[in-house]
């Protein structure tokens, strides 16, 4: 076991898919997290607390469902509960720092909007984007010394837009290299934050070994628009792209907001070869990011660190690309878009290769990191630490279940709670039939169960589940939803 509070690096995507890196997965090259999967631990049942992006990074800061910390929708949006956590709320990178780390951060943000990461113990290194956050100029002028002009959507290759009066740019071909990319230039920021600590001690004097520090890189992508670079937008073959199973949906017996949001994303008229083009750009997206945390990867090694660092690898939350005929995410709680990659590489805690089957939660980290850093965790978290779990160990009490929540996006606010056990996935939905799955039998959840005679034992069980965890989180539904149960 290592002695002393390790250096953190956390290497957070957006929109990433379990299934792209996971063991035995899709056919995407993705060698930096096989390396680092190698040399660490997979939790195969990893899920987002919701889907959507502040609310998952809010749960993610703060170790709450966002029933608790009220970012139930995107901070950016005109239509946003609200724009801002609540100021006495604690979350893990100021409680880090408290406890003497050093903290950085690079990248998204998306999370508060009045307030940056400076405004939660994070020095911040830039790399934001003008949409959803806005915190810096630093990659226009990294691109500016690269003599490399702004790209607009005239100089995309080959674009796909939604259909609709006001389309949404999906994937295309950017002819600017991938050096000038803002997902180069955060590994850049990345490689140049570990090079300072080598050289400044932490700003202490004293070398590499003088920490500790938590560094936070959050790459854009692979989230929509999947705008990629070559040799990347072209590695995948849309031909060779093999069809979700899950692209055989119906919609038959399911809630009527999942055929409606077709037409809402401006999808409807989209056939598998037009998603083909999509998921090829989707790949090439990833294994451009892989790339990256690749170049992170080696500078950490090359730099002394890696014997000292932890790394974590995860993602907010997955996206559709074409399952279930979907695009980007929604009221729909599907495995593509709940379950996230989840994988640490810990020298001297995890055992190289291992894989864990117990549920856990994207924000599980914050009890971890705090855990790791000898911090205080705050009472009344919806977050156990993954101590235990990387340590080969599986306290008596590990939830056999895992619960999510969704609140709404931009469309307006819509209530749904999940339950998913081993077998089976509940899903409560406020305005429209629930769902039930047997993911055994089904794992593409094409057939709703939720009204099967036979399954109605199983159901009343779930059920069940379901309000223990709306109790066990103080979720405000948990005296309501129990009534709408029943045939």
């Amino acid at each position: 076991m290592p002695t002393g509070r390790p250096n953190v690096l956390l290497l957070l995507t957006d929109q990433e898919r379990a299934d792209l890196v996971e063991p035995d997965g899709l056919s995407v090259a993705t060698p930096a997290v096989d390396r680092l999967r190698s040399e660490g631990t997979w939790f195969d049942r990893a899920y987002t607390p919701t889907s959507i992006c502040t609310s998952a990074r809010a749960s993610l800061l703060t170790g709450l469902y966002p029933h608790a910390h009220g970012m139930l929708n995107n901070s950016h949006e005109a239509d946003a509960i609200r724009s801002s956590l609540p100021p006495d709320l604690p979350t893990f990178g100021e409680r880090l720092r408290d406890e003497g780390y050093d903290l950085t951060y690079a990248g998204k943000w998306h999370v508060d909007q009045p307030r940056g990461p400076e405004g939660f113990g994070f020095e911040y290194l830039g790399g934001s984007d003008r949409h959803h956050d806005d915190l810096d100029d630093a990659f226009e002028r990294y691109r500016a010394d690269l003599d490399v002009d702004p790209p607009d959507e005239e100089d995309l290759v080959d674009p796909l837009y939604t259909d609709g009066e006001n389309p949404t740019l999906v994937a295309a071909t950017t002819t600017v290299p991938p050096e000038a990319t803002r997902t180069y230039f955060l590994a850049e920021r990345t490689i140049d934050a570990l090079e300072r600590w080598v050289e400044n001690g932490a700003r202490g004097g004293g070398g590499a070994d003088a920490g500790p520090f938590f560094h936070r890189t959050d790459f854009l992508g692979p989230h929509h628009p999947y705008v990629v670079p070559e040799p990347y937008a072209s590695m995948y073959d849309p031909e060779e792209v093999e069809r979700w199973a899950t692209y055989a949906e119906t919609f038959d017996g399911k809630p009527r907001v999942h055929e409606r949001y077709l037409h809402y994303r401006g999808v409807e008229g989209f056939d598998w070869e037009t998603w083909a083009e999509a998921v090829a750009k989707y790949f090439g997206f990833m294994t451009f990011i892989d790339e990256q945390l690749g170049r992170i990867l080696d500078a950490l090694e090359d730099l002394g660190m890696t014997e000292s660092t932890a790394v974590v690898h995860a993602s907010d939350h997955g996206d559709f690309t074409g399952s279930h005929r979907q695009f980007n995410k929604g009221p729909l709680m599907y495995e593509e878009t709940y379950r996230v990659p989840l994988v640490v590489r810990y020298p001297g805690v995890t055992e190289p290769g291992t894989r864990v089957e117990s549920f856990v939660r994207l924000h599980d980290l914050a009890p971890t990191f705090l855990e790791w850093g000898d911090a205080p965790i705050p009472e009344g978290l919806h977050a156990r630490s993954l101590a235990p779990l990387l340590a080969g160990e599986t306290p008596d009490d590990w939830p056999d279940s895992v619960y999510a929540q969704y609140h709404g996006d931009e469309f307006g606010l819509y209530s749904q709670r999940m339950v998913r056990t081993a077998r089976y996935k509940f899903v409560y939905n406020g305005p429209d039939r629930n769902e039930l799955y047997d993911l055994e039998d089904d794992p593409a959840e094409l057939r709703n169960l939720s009204q099967h005679p036979d399954y109605r034992a199983v159901r009343e069980a779930l059920e069940g589940r379901l309000v223990e965890w709306m109790e066990r989180v103080d979720d405000p539904l948990r005296g309501w939803v129990p009534k709408t149960f029943g045939d």
